[in-house]
């Protein structure tokens, strides 16, 4: 895990300290779902999207990024079948230790 140190005016901090502790989170909690929120598109939730809509207006939402979306519920269920298939992990634990 990475860390940074954040410079801010004291009003500034205020308010993101105040934000941080109507949501009942820590200020680290509270700045990290900000980042997140401001640089992942497939992030969902009525916050999320207050958040990434303030962000767009300000002109800060990060859209370098390459676009993605989530899969079908198909193509996870013919994946999580392909994984179930095959040699389990207990098998090859155990294998050549007997």
């Amino acid at each position: 895990m990475s860390q940074m140190t954040w410079r801010a005016e004291e009003e500034l901090m205020r308010r993101v300290k105040c934000s941080a502790e109507r949501r009942g989170v820590s200020l680290n909690e509270y700045v990290t779902r900000v980042m997140r929120a401001a640089t992942d598109p497939d992030l969902e939730s009525d916050e999320v999207r207050a958040v990434r809509a303030k962000l767009a207006q300000a002109g800060l939402l990060d859209s370098s990024g390459t676009e993605r979306s989530r899969p079908s519920r198909a193509a996870v269920e013919k994946a999580r079948r392909a994984a179930g298939g095959g040699t389990s992990l207990e098998d090859l634990v155990t294998e050549g230790r007997e």
